[in-house]
């Protein structure tokens, strides 16, 4: 008998350069082909720090790898997905101390972090730092996870007639992070005891703060144009506003969409994890177009 609703995804990442010398952004997806599960994992190397390039590919591979090894333990219940998401932070966290450790050189090496896991219906999620998952539903843009930088109380200063909107949009110390993945201890965790439920025709978007170069409102637009494609296209047209605004200081931008196309009852019987070798993974290091990671669902 169902129990549960069982979803098609639409699948696509993208990284850009921007006006960087280098790029210090990581992502990785994993949408298999038959499985009602996927997951996605991004990281932003911080900017201004040693190997900050290293940093997110160490964050990314460790993050991917202690999520497909999760598998193993799905059976009936399954593990806990929140802890299975800590598991795989923590691992990343230490592994970043660890290299850090046997190369001096690259000590202050760090990086955000930001993992989803689909599962059923439900999206669960873990993040660190700034980046930003979005959902967009009924044509409107909201912000899912914490924003680990100082932004929030520089903007609460505003709001609180302490400072103008202006200055706060210039503030000094705006993009500087309160939480990331160094090797030491994490100072704050964005990680939900329960997932957000997902409906059709939502849309989810992961993003280093390079995305944030557009403002929430011309990002929504930008999606309720875009509404009626797929996900390759919708992250494509993200990355040309970024290109037309031509901003000098465009930082590194990697973009992971999910596009929620068909919600349906399914057996838990029928369910399944990642299987075989149908993980698709997409990071770059260079500027990169779109790329389209998965479509699947059963009839």
């Amino acid at each position: 008998m169902p129990d549960s609703l069982s979803f098609q995804i639409d699948a696509a990442a993208a990284l850009a350069q921007g006006a960087r010398t280098r790029q210090e952004d990581a992502l990785a997806v994993a949408f298999p082909d038959g499985a009602e599960r996927g997951f996605a994992v991004l990281s932003d190397g911080m900017g201004g720090h040693a190997a900050g390039d290293l940093a997110s590919r160490i964050i990314v591979a460790e993050v991917f790898a202690e999520l497909t090894i999760g598998q193993a333990a799905r059976d009936g219940a399954g593990p806990d997905i929140r802890r299975l998401l800590r598991k795989a932070v923590d691992q990343a966290n230490a592994s970043l101390q660890a290299h850090a450790e046997a190369r001096r050189a690259d000590q202050g090496m760090g990086g955000t972090v930001i993992a989803t896991i689909l599962d059923g219906d439900g999206l669960h999620w873990i993040s660190v730092g700034d980046s930003v998952l979005y959902l967009f539903r009924d044509n409107a843009l909201s912000r899912l996870n914490a924003d680990h930088s100082m932004a929030p109380q520089i903007d609460l200063m505003a709001a609180q007639g302490m400072i103008s909107v202006e200055q706060a949009q210039a503030h000094p110390q705006r993009n500087c992070l309160i939480s990331a993945l160094t090797g030491d201890e994490i100072e704050a965790i964005d990680c939900p005891d329960q997932p957000l439920r997902l409906r059709e025709g939502d849309v989810v978007i992961l993003a280093s703060d390079g995305l944030q170069f557009l403002p929430d409102p011309i990002i929504e637009a930008v999606l309720l144009r875009a509404r009626q494609e797929d996900s390759r296209t919708m992250a494509q047209d993200l990355l040309d506003a970024l290109a037309r605004m031509d901003d000098p200081e465009q930082d590194n931008t990697s973009i992971v969409v999910l596009r929620v196309t068909a919600l349906r009852p399914r057996d838990r019987a029928a369910r399944g994890w990642i299987a075989r070798s149908g993980l698709l993974r997409a990071w770059r290091r260079t500027v990169a177009p779109p790329v389209h990671l998965s479509q699947r669902g059963r009839a």
